[in-house]
């Protein structure tokens, strides 16, 4: 339970007990919504964090009242020392996850296995293989979707990450509800967000109240059951009757979530973002590399933290492209 005073309690009394840490900004695809299409500049190595700081940023946000951690990317597996940072977060009284998109993940079974990782969100936007390819610009899908199976079969508890998009995948939803069916898993839709280099604009977005719009027009009314959500969820839980899994909306855009928000970000090179829309971050590695304490910046940054996505508290103000540009891409942010 944190305190009052605690320095992750924002200025809106939200404590943040749920930390997002991106491992690397590299990634084995080249998902067109995550990454510009002409590359981004990437961190020098030297400016990212090691394992040993990872470890000690970590511990100082648990023992300030932090109950879960969820690595990330890029793809976080593809860092050679993974199995190091895992072994050492295992360590700390937290609930440990991780968000990958699962095209190498069988090789790290046991590895998640032996240190606690039982909850994986993996990013999958198509059942299609060439729509996969499209948006990846990698031709991976059967080994994705074949990962997934096998993260089922050995127990893993699963969450599918779908970012829609019009003219893309929205016709894809059924399909994916229909997954659900004979999986324990869980499809989340995702509102498309923007962010730097991903050219977004309102058209391309598939609302909340579209998915309902098809779901209700594909099910019958006493089908579709509204599942309790959890405390701080970011998502609308719901599932057909009868079917093993469940599906979910988050909606960022079109019904933010943030009055509940219990997150924050730390990018690889050691920043932390207190909001996924925020354009400002503050530095934890220098100071830590300095030999100060981070205790001091991570309060000025929680306490600095908008009402709403960063302080664009109005879809006019999403819609505005210089906004979007002083954030950062996602990859580098980390998803």
């Amino acid at each position: 339970m944190t305190k009052t005073n605690s320095i992750l309690q924002d200025s809106f009394g939200r404590d943040h007990a749920y930390l997002r840490i991106s491992l690397i900004e590299k990634c084995n695809l080249r998902c067109s919504y995550c990454m510009p299409e002409e590359g981004i500049q990437l961190s020098p190595k030297s400016h990212l964090m090691t394992c040993n700081e990872i470890y000690t940023i970590a511990k100082t946000f648990v023992d300030n009242g932090v109950t879960k951690i969820r690595l990330t990317g890029g793809e976080p597996l593809i860092r050679k020392d993974i199995p190091e940072i895992l072994q050492k977060l295992a360590t700390l009284n937290v609930e440990l996850s991780i968000t990958s998109n699962a095209v190498i993940i069988d090789r790290f079974i046991d590895i998640l296995k032996a240190n606690g990782v039982k909850k994986i969100n993996v990013s999958l936007d198509t059942l299609d293989r060439d729509k996969f390819k499209q948006i990846t610009r990698r031709d991976q899908f059967t080994k994705v979707y074949n990962n997934i199976l096998l993260l089922i079969k050995e127990g893993f508890i699963v969450k599918v990450n779908a970012v829609l998009m019009n003219d893309f995948n929205e016709n894809e939803i059924i399909d994916f509800i229909n997954l659900t069916k004979d999986l324990p898993v869980s499809i989340r839709f995702i509102e498309f967000m923007p962010f730097d280099g991903n050219k977004w604009n309102m058209s391309k977005m598939v609302s909340y109240k579209q998915v309902m719009n098809l779901v209700n027009a594909n099910f019958n009314k006493n089908e579709i059951l509204r599942l309790q959500d959890a405390p701080n969820d970011t998502s609308k839980n719901y599932k057909i009757k009868g079917y093993k899994g469940s599906f979910a909306i988050i909606s960022s855009v079109t019904n933010p979530f943030c009055d509940s928000c219990n997150r924050l970000r730390l990018t690889a090179n050691g920043q932390l973002k207190n909001c996924l829309f925020s354009s400002t971050e503050s530095d934890l590695l220098t100071t830590l590399r300095e030999g100060n304490p981070i205790e001091p910046v991570i309060k000025k940054a929680v306490e600095a933290k908008f009402k709403i996505r960063g302080g664009m508290n109005t879809l006019k103000k999403l819609q505005e492209p210089k906004l979007h540009s002083q954030n950062r891409s996602m990859i580098t942010i980390g998803g």
